[in-house]
């Protein structure tokens, strides 16, 4: 039997957490790629990395960055990290897209902690739990994010833990432009 040779996204996925691990950064895959594991499949090109970290760890990350290929797309990084705690690079040989999003909140703190390991091209990678991505994917709102929840919920729904997503969308209801999130987590649960 011949075994499968990993693509170029998994082999910068497997490098970009093999990086973080190595720079003390906690950190899980959310977004698209996520919603390959857990949610109905879909064409993404890109890799959205949610880090346990404030934004004055941007040095390592670019140093990481560096070491793996990835050019930081705005002009003024410090600037741009500071105004929308992401980082947008892409990797110069795919041409991916790679977005390292600095998180510290509670939430994120203990979805990081509940992060699923998956062998990635030979590499433990740390992937959101189906109702973290879920929770992630309701927070956004956009048209996309609905259709990837409502994906997750036909693939994953009897098997979700409804009390942690309503207790989560409860606590974010409290977040302006978010009084919502508890009727959507209703609305996907019938």
């Amino acid at each position: 039997m011949r075994v499968r040779e990993p693509t170029s996204v998994e082999r910068l996925i497997a490098a970009v957490s093999r990086e973080l691990r190595a720079s003390g950064i906690p950190s899980m895959l959310i977004g698209g790629q996520a919603v390959l594991v857990h949610g109905e499949p879909r064409v993404t090109e890109d890799i959205d990395i949610t880090l346990a970290a404030e934004p004055d760890r941007l040095g390592d990350v670019v140093q990481m960055c560096d070491r793996i290929g990835l050019a930081p797309l705005p002009e003024n990084v410090a600037q741009f990290v500071a105004e929308t705690f992401v980082l947008p690079a892409r990797h110069a040989l795919t041409g991916f897209r790679v977005d390292f999003v600095f998180s510290s909140t509670q939430f994120e703190r203990e979805a990081i902690a509940r992060a699923v390991p998956l062998d990635i091209a030979g590499e433990p990678v740390a992937f959101a739990t189906p109702e973290d991505l879920l929770i992630h994917k309701l927070f956004a709102a956009r048209p996309r994010d609905l259709e990837d929840a409502r994906g997750i919920v036909r693939r994953r729904g009897a098997t979700l833990d409804w009390g942690y997503i309503e207790r989560w969308a409860a606590e974010f209801a409290a977040v302006p432009g978010q009084e919502g999130m508890p009727a959507l987590v209703k609305a996907l649960r019938a």
